[in-house]
């Protein structure tokens, strides 16, 4: 047998209340090659992604523009709720068969591609964070996978559920009676907001044991279907990590609220800061978040390790 990783070698006999995210927060700042690593596989994977969902967006802006424009969208308005009506199904059937021969093939290449780069990009951060941990990409890439066909799941079933509510509240016809009735535009953005409440709750939940699992798995040594139990049966150390996730949570808020106010500074200078440079100094606020989103990130899956290794129910990591 092999020794076990140092992360857990450091406190064998410490329980799961000895992990700070504060400290492991310091930590990361104090070793920005863990968040190189994650930008480089992160951005690296994303920024040519992006490019092509901006590519086949694009295509089918300019085969469907005229139509678009015909439908009178554009003018859309809350005070005329029957011609909004009518734009929007117009608009949603021009559209509709483009976006779905475009998304038949990017989905499977994007979930595939995320899938095999997270996995193998994140046990190479993990490595350099460290050594003594197992080169397992194998299952991780497996699990991630998982992950985001369930992440796919939950948004086709969200828009199958926004299509009913459009359906039962746009259609212009009483449920009741069968006669032609008013657009319900109120009902129908109350129940979009219900439905996104309902999926990102459910997805809260299911992607808990999504990110654990792929930890479990470099850890324990184990497979796909035994890192999925284990991730639920976390026992008295699912508190702690509920609770890394919870400051992660108020740090990310913290960090958009600062985005937005440095976001608006520039009103201060309304009359030198225009234009390109505007546009600019927007493009590095937002820069400027995903970084430290992708910092906090890296801080969460350490957190993560650090509580996972120094359990005293389940064996620690061999390499």
């Amino acid at each position: 047998m092999k020794p076990a990783s140092s992360a857990a070698a450091a406190a064998p006999s410490v329980g799961p209340r000895s992990v700070s995210f504060i400290d492991v927060v310091q930590k990361c700042r104090r070793h920005p090659s863990w968040l190189a690593l994650e930008l480089l596989w992160r951005w690296g994977y994303g920024i040519p992604l992006l490019a092509v969902i901006a590519w086949e967006f694009q295509r089918i802006a300019a085969q469907t523009a005229a139509r678009l424009q015909a439908t009178g969208v554009e003018h859309f308005s809350l005070q005329t709720p029957m011609a909004g009506a009518l734009a929007i199904a117009e608009s949603y059937m021009i559209l509709f068969p483009p976006v779905v021969h475009a998304l038949a093939w990017l989905v499977p290449c994007a979930m595939l591609g995320w899938a095999l780069v997270a996995g193998v990009g994140r046990n190479l951060m993990l490595r350099r964070y460290d050594r003594a941990l197992p080169w397992r990409p194998g299952p991780m890439v497996v699990l991630q996978l998982l992950r985001a066909a369930g992440l796919f799941a939950m948004v086709v079933g969200w828009f199958a559920a926004i299509r009913w509510a459009a359906n039962f509240s746009l259609a212009g016809v009483s449920p009741a009676s069968e006669t032609t009735a008013e657009p319900n535009l109120v009902l129908y953005l109350a129940m979009v907001i219900a439905f996104s409440l309902a999926a990102i709750t459910i997805w809260l939940l299911l992607s808990w044991v999504f990110s654990i699992a792929p930890l479990v798995a470099l850890l324990d040594g184990c497979g796909v279907g035994a890192s999925l139990r284990r991730s639920v049966r976390l026992g008295p150390l699912k508190g702690k990590l509920v609770e890394i996730n919870l400051v992660l949570g108020f740090l990310k808020l913290a960090s958009m609220v600062m985005v937005m106010v440095l976001t608006a500074t520039p009103m201060a200078f309304v009359v030198s800061v225009e234009g390109i440079w505007l546009y600019l100094w927007w493009g590095a606020v937002s820069v400027l978040y995903m970084v430290l989103s992708d910092f906090f990130q890296v801080a969460r899956v350490v957190g993560f390790v650090e509580g996972l290794a120094v359990r005293a129910d389940a064996p620690l990591a061999q390499q």
